[in-house]
């Protein structure tokens, strides 16, 4: 093999030993679970916000960060569960930029995953502890999902990733909601087999074991448009397309047909302040179709302490390193907003 075998990382079985939760801690998470899995399976009719900044870069911020959210999350409790979005792991197709705190435990220095799987580790572990908001990361590498899974209560798997035959088995064995987004090419008929495959019982090799999955029921769609092949950002979070994903996922026959809309990426061109207007617009399809109510069951949202975005040499505090995110003002006023008009 052309590579390095350097070291050999501590299992997760033996980071956990060493960072373990409180029975606190386990009974927070416990209960925030079983209410997010309500509103999946329909028996809450509370409406999820997926929110925080593209990447997790500094602890610092990200805490400022979570503990502005845990503050609003009291005051909209009656109507919205906030859901921090805490991405530990950057997909970088290309190599460069910034990837994430698992790789870059400092966003200025080199590598060092050892530091990095326990940075990640610990920085769930405060959001949980210090503000009683269990997290959401993407599950960028499979194996490593058993690092966090005690601590997460939401999973995303990205557009690059949806198609790949291991993230679909690991989310089989996944007893927390898993949002499979659509492809950036757009074929919805790919996220939806994704879903389907998620829902499903496997045997495969996890981490150098032979398991066996008996399915997630609460696999679903997160909509985050697409790229067409001239390289124009197409959205797909409008009326017709929630329509159109209804049509299709009663084709499948799928269990808890939901759906998460992500307000940013291509459904936005990257403009972040795009994303006020479609939060909006989502809401408006809900008031219209009582199938489409039924079926969005949140927005993902990308926002930080600062508007927009910079480059890891700026360092200004709390502004993102990757792509540009809503400021904590526009981001507070809006989930209020949002807890208005639902």
């Amino acid at each position: 093999m052309n590579c390095v075998f350097k070291r050999k990382l501590p299992i997760p079985k033996e980071i956990k030993e060493q960072f373990p939760l409180t029975e606190e801690m386990a009974r927070v998470k416990a209960e925030r679970d079983d209410a997010i899995k309500k509103v999946f399976t329909g028996e809450s009719d509370k409406f999820l916000l997926i929110i925080g900044p593209c990447s997790a870069d500094y602890e610092k911020s990200v805490m400022d960060y979570v503990f502005r959210l845990a503050k609003v999350q009291e005051k909209v409790k009656d109507k919205l569960i906030l859901i921090p979005r805490v991405y530990t792991n950057k997909p970088r197709t290309t190599g460069e930029g910034y990837k994430g705190m698992l790789h870059q435990p400092d966003p200025l220095t080199d590598s060092d995953m050892l530091k990095g799987v326990t940075k990640i580790r610990k920085l769930h572990m405060r959001v949980l502890a210090e503000t009683g908001l269990s997290s959401a990361d993407e599950m960028l590498y499979p194996d490593n999902y058993r690092y966090l899974s005690d601590l997460l209560s939401y999973v995303a798997v990205g557009a690059r990733s949806v198609e790949n035959q291991q993230h679909r088995l690991t989310a089989s064995g996944i007893d927390i909601p898993v949002g499979m987004k659509n492809p950036t090419g757009g074929d919805i008929s790919i996220m939806l087999n994704a879903i389907k495959a998620a829902q499903c019982g496997h045997t495969f090799i996890y981490r150098g074991w032979e398991v066996e999955s008996t399915g997630n029921p609460l696999a679903h769609a997160i909509m985050r448009g697409w790229t067409n092949p001239q390289g124009q950002n197409i959205s797909n979070y409008h009326y017709e397309d929630l329509v159109g994903l209804i049509e299709a996922y009663n084709k499948k026959g799928l269990k808890n047909p939901s759906v998460v809309i992500d307000c940013n990426h291509a459904n936005s061109g990257k403009q972040y302040l795009e994303q006020i207007r479609i939060s909006h617009d989502v809401i408006h399809s809900i008031h219209e179709n009582s199938e489409i109510k039924n079926i969005v069951k949140g927005l993902m949202i990308e926002s930080y302490i600062e508007d927009g975005n910079q480059k890891v040499t700026d360092m200004v505090y709390g502004k993102s390193i990757t792509d540009p995110c809503l400021g904590w003002e526009k981001s507070e006023k809006l989930i209020y907003e949002i807890a208005d008009i639902l």
